[in-house]
């Protein structure tokens, strides 16, 4: 459940007292001013409806058409890679590698390649910082620069989380953010394409508006899709702003209390950061299990004892090159998304769980292990 800051309410009385109540509006405008001062390094940023249309936006603004290729990778939830499909481009996966488990820079590389011999250059790439946790920034985009392909640097899970001082979502062409409501804040439902200028803001409110040309009638020139922001919504986020430090805070202080479990519990190993350069906001505390036979520790066990004490804890994402929907799609790597798949499982990290929830969830994992 999303964490409320009591403020929201302000902003979503405005909205109705102005009867602003459609897409767009003063909300939305303050919305994306706050965002852009947030994220700093000359963003602009366009409030959209979710974090899924501002990642088929930027397609559109890349120019991928029918036929094209575009690098995804693997593990990610599938709105990473479902607009690649609305494009009726060709999603091409790359394995994650092991200390981020993010796109693995030397499957990349041997991915570009590949697709440039069978006579295909890759149109763009999305890189996803997983669970909050960046990808290895100057890696993966010193690649990019190399072979000429832009970047969508997919932060729905990384808004707060920041590579060398510089906050994710502004390293690519184009940086998506999700507000949905399982997000680090809310705006009930929502995301926002950010971009490096003016234009490409303006683009891009102009295609989540149904691309109407500047004229007195209805005139279409070009195909546009109904993606903007509502000014309630908007409202909600400006509320949730005010607690947007707090909630990050607070989901790296919930990895801190996983931590002081599992730092005796050989079998379980939860997921940190290990790297200087980079802030994770921790948006979920992951672990892998290793099997144990003779305790009967695994993965699954574990979740089944988290779901009969009432408290839901979901494995890793799948990995969209074994996803039914994208079979068939190219693959570039070995077994590392597969797995962490089958190892992984993320716990219970809402920026507002209680000291009660803490110790419910510790119970579990302590009687499990016993």
């Amino acid at each position: 459940m999303p964490k409320k800051s009591g403020f929201e309410q302000k902003y979503i009385q405005k909205a109705l007292d102005d009867n602003w109540i459609t897409t767009g509006g003063p909300n939305v405008n303050d919305f994306e001013r706050i965002l852009e001062k947030y994220l700093e390094n000359d963003s602009y940023v366009a409030a959209l409806n979710s974090g899924t249309s501002a990642i088929h936006l930027a397609l559109v603004l890349l120019g991928v058409k029918e036929g094209d290729e575009v690098i995804c990778q693997s593990l990610t939830f599938s709105a990473s890679a479902n607009p690649i499909l609305y494009q009726g481009a060709i999603p091409i996966f790359v394995d994650s590698e092991s200390e981020t488990w993010n796109i693995c820079p030397e499957n990349l590389e041997i991915a570009i390649q590949d697709r440039i011999r069978k006579g295909k250059k890759p149109k763009v790439i999305i890189a996803v910082h997983l669970y909050g946790n960046p990808y290895k920034v100057d890696e993966i985009h010193a690649i990019a620069k190399r072979y000429e392909i832009p970047i969508i640097e997919d932060s729905a899970e990384a808004l707060g989380s920041s590579y060398k001082g510089k906050k994710c979502g502004t390293f690519g062409a184009f940086g998506v953010l999700s507000f949905n409501g399982n997000k680090i804040i809310t705006t009930s439902s929502g995301g926002a394409l950010i971009s490096n200028s003016q234009l490409l803001k303006e683009k891009t409110v102009f295609y989540a508006t149904q691309s109407k040309d500047n004229a007195v009638h209805y005139e279409h020139s070009q195909i546009g899709y109904n993606y903007r922001m509502s000014n309630v919504c908007a409202g909600i986020g400006l509320g949730q702003m005010k607690i947007l430090e707090e909630n990050i805070d607070s989901r790296r202080g919930i990895n801190n209390f996983y931590e002081t479990i599992f730092k005796d519990i050989s079998e379980i190993e939860l997921f940190q950061v290990n790297n200087n350069d980079c802030f994770a906001n921790y948006w979920l505390s992951t672990i892998l299990v290793e099997n144990n036979p003779e305790k009967n520790i695994n993965k699954e066990n574990l979740r089944i004892a988290f779901e009969n004490a009432n408290i839901e804890c979901r494995p890793l994402w799948k990995p969209m090159h074994l996803q039914p929907i994208f079979s068939g799609c190219p693959y570039y790597g070995n077994n590392v998304a597969r797995d962490l798949f089958e190892k992984g499982l993320c716990l219970p990290s809402g920026s507002d769980l209680t000291k009660n929830d803490k110790n419910r969830i510790k119970k579990v994992i302590t009687d499990f292990i016993k």
